[in-house]
């Protein structure tokens, strides 16, 4: 049941918390944390984002902070270093961020950069994690076909996992499946899982070989369970540089998946140049606890954004609430 607007906004702290490196174009992630019954719970759709699509992610935090998560099928779920498009030089300290993680996600078709700086970069990833390490890509669909295809064969050497969205189109991923078969590089769905009308339409089309679910998106922990069941492929847990809050919301999803076959895309904390409680849920010996968090309220005080940006969340969040009502 959807509570009351006023009662999502009766706790409501929104945060600005800096980035130790640039991500997706920013170097300050807003969230706005709300206390729940159940626990704290996080609403942190991207700025750029319109209300249709920023409401699954308020459907999200209301499941998280007033529904039952499913039961957990593990305490602890392993999880993946991430590491934005930054300078090959800057990979080695991008990853010992990440203590323990034997698995790296490495941006690459950052806007304006160069396929020699991606090489540069997962080759750099590659020789930190050596050859027993796993070492994927994530293009954020900004490759056509035909660059796909060129850039998947110039970084098949250093032995990718998966490469996530190369693509923006199912039709476009199909074809560039039918094109590398030769490599043997699995394809990853994200954008066309969160951001489609029909999350399962890339599952159904043959696609992908595998999903990368966020709750956030896909409307909460428990819709985004089903999805997968229903997919019928294997799935990845990630996560948009949450707050440790955010994060917990991810842990309680991989936690309920019957297979977690791979690393998570749930250790982004180590991005964060500050959080919200004094234990994040950082990385530890490659995983993170399955657990709710309790923010810090000095912390909250510290992070604080400005007056008028929690009055935007503020109004964002009456938006949205208002496509979610009956």
């Amino acid at each position: 049941m959807l509570p009351d607007v006023d009662d999502l906004l009766a706790g409501l702290r929104v945060v600005a918390l800096p980035l130790v490196t640039r991500f997706r174009g920013i170097t300050v992630r807003e969230a706005a944390l709300i206390p729940g019954p159940a626990g704290w719970t996080e609403f942190a759709p991207f700025v750029e984002y319109d209300d249709a699509e920023a409401s699954a992610w308020l459907a999200a935090a209301v499941d998280f902070g007033w529904g039952e998560t499913p039961a957990p099928l593990r305490d602890v779920v392993p999880v993946n270093a991430t590491v934005p498009a930054v300078p090959a030089d800057a990979v080695a300290g991008v990853l010992a961020r990440f203590p323990g993680c034997r698995t790296a996600k490495v941006k690459v078709a950052e806007p304006g950069g160069r396929l020699e700086d991606d090489v540069a970069r997962v080759r750099a990833a590659r020789q930190v994690l050596g050859p027993e390490g796993r070492v994927r890509i994530d293009a954020n669909a900004a490759w056509n076909v035909d660059e796909a295809e060129h850039g998947m064969r110039a970084l098949s050497p250093f032995d990718l996992e998966y490469a996530e969205q190369p693509c923006a189109r199912l039709e476009e991923l199909a074809e560039l499946r039918d094109r590398i078969r030769d490599l043997a590089i699995p394809i990853a769905a994200d954008e066309s899982v969160r951001k489609a009308a029909d999350p399962l339409a890339v599952a159904r089309a043959g696609a992908a070989d595998l999903l990368v679910v966020k709750a956030a998106p896909l409307g909460g922990v428990r819709r985004a369970v089903t999805l997968v069941a229903e997919a019928g492929l294997p799935a990845v847990v990630s996560s948009a540089i949450d707050t440790s809050v955010g994060l917990a919301m991810g842990a309680y999803l991989a936690a309920a998946l019957p297979e977690l076959p791979y690393d998570c895309g749930l250790g982004t904390a180590a991005l964060l140049g500050g959080d919200v409680t004094d234990e994040p849920l950082a990385p530890v010996s490659g995983r993170i606890p399955v657990r709710r968090v309790e923010p810090s309220p000095e912390l909250l005080d510290r992070w604080a954004a400005a007056p008028d940006r929690t009055a935007w969340w503020a109004d964002r969040i009456r938006r949205c609430h208002a496509l979610l009502a009956p």
